[in-house]
């Protein structure tokens, strides 16, 4: 009767850590998703191919963000894996603690944010952190966090730059047209936009934008 009283007082004990730890999870998470995830590198290039069509608020936003967490989702699928069967699911077993569960489920994001940044990268951070770091994978998380983004953005603006030369030759062949026609009243973009519409809708140029985007993350 007294074992089974400890138990249960101890249960009592650990349900307002448990709460409290889910409630910091939860406040977390938008943190986790945007600066450890591949939503970064997605949004930014998504956002570059609306701007080098010309039209400002299509797709809005919204749509934008919606497209760029699915894939961030289908990317991260084995990542979420791991981390469900390393730490999510022993830790509703009762079989390891907070820490542990902490600490496996950070491993296999770690190995993600590793497989996509730069040495160089890590160095500069690990600098800035006064942290001695040797390799790659010593790096704290700290350090290689801010690499990781930093990295992603480098890709996200290369990817973006190759995808913005052929609108602008579009544009710069519409306005040597409309030059060479002595039409110059008429705003270029107006000839254009459609132009470049017309062109991505030929080429399938959002599935050619996802699958580009999604076979850049290793």
């Amino acid at each position: 009767m007294n074992s089974l009283l400890t138990v249960a007082n101890h249960a009592h004990a650990t349900l307002p850590l448990d709460v409290l730890a889910g409630l910091t999870v939860l406040s977390l998470a938008p943190f986790l998703l945007v600066m450890s995830t591949s939503f970064v590198r997605i949004v930014v290039v998504l956002s570059l191919v609306r701007s080098a069509i010309g039209a400002a608020a299509l797709p809005p936003n919204t749509v934008l963000t919606g497209l760029a967490l699915v894939l961030t989702l289908v990317i991260m699928s084995p990542t979420i894996t791991q981390i469900s069967h390393d730490a999510i699911d022993p830790y509703s077993q009762g079989r390891i603690s907070q820490a542990q569960l902490i600490d496996r489920a950070a491993q296999p994001l770690r190995g993600f944010m590793l497989r996509q940044t730069r040495m160089k990268d890590i160095a500069l951070f690990s600098h800035v952190a006064h942290q001695d770091v040797q390799s790659a994978q010593d790096a704290p998380t700290f350090v290689l966090i801010p690499a990781f983004v930093v990295g992603e953005l480098r890709s996200a603006f290369a990817i973006g730059f190759a995808l913005y030369l052929p609108f602008v030759a579009i544009d710069l062949a519409v306005a040597s047209i409309l030059m060479g026609l002595g039409m110059f009243m008429l705003s270029p973009p107006v000839i254009s936009l459609p132009a470049k519409l017309l062109l991505f809708v030929m080429v399938d140029g959002w599935a050619l934008v996802c699958g580009g985007v999604v076979s850049s993350f290793r």
